[in-house]
């Protein structure tokens, strides 16, 4: 039980330190084709749960693709990912989510983002650093056929796929994002 605690709690401590963390691409050519890799994956995972998300992002202005954002806390808790941006199909740079929550909160989790941006203004806000979710955001649990009857707000709509964790939590906090173009 010991042992179970001190790895959550260096789980916790870990998401805790990457919120915060500098914005920018990756650091080596290396990581920007893991990274690159990984949002194709990515992609090609959530289209195979919902095929209907190929059409939705194929009449979007933009989406952004994180994934993987790492997810933990105790009381406290924090959440961080990298992706990339998407203009008309076309990849135009990084981005960055962190997170900071406070609240009825244990666990830890990981899972993909997917950010889709109705027209070009929704997607110029994203890119200003001028998109922020509150803890209440309609992110849509993505799931066969969940693309088809999704709607947006405020021009953004997001789909979430879990990737593992468990977590339990009432709590109030918000994501921030950062762009920086190619």
């Amino acid at each position: 039980m010991k042992t179970s605690f001190l790895m959550f709690a260096a789980m916790v401590g870990i998401a805790l330190l990457n919120v915060g963390c500098a914005s920018g691409p990756p650091a080596t050519t290396a990581e920007r084709d893991d990274m690159h890799d990984s949002v194709n994956a990515t992609l090609h995972r959530v289209n195979d749960v919902d095929p209907s998300l190929q059409n939705y992002l194929n009449s979007a202005y933009g989406y952004a693709v994180f994934p993987s954002i790492g997810k933990g806390a105790a009381g406290i808790g924090g959440a961080y990912g990298r992706g990339e941006v998407f203009e008309r199909g076309k990849f135009v740079g990084y981005t960055q989510m962190s997170q900071a929550t406070i609240g009825a909160q244990i666990g830890g989790q990981s899972y993909s983002e997917l950010i889709v941006f109705e027209d070009r203004f929704a997607l110029q806000r994203f890119e200003l650093g001028q998109v922020a979710f509150d803890a209440n955001v309609s992110a849509v649990a993505l799931q066969a056929g969940a693309a088809s009857s999704s709607k947006f707000d405020n021009g953004v709509a997001v789909f979430v796929a879990p990737t593992g964790g468990l977590m339990a939590e009432a709590s109030i906090g918000g994501q921030d994002f950062s762009f920086e173009p190619q």
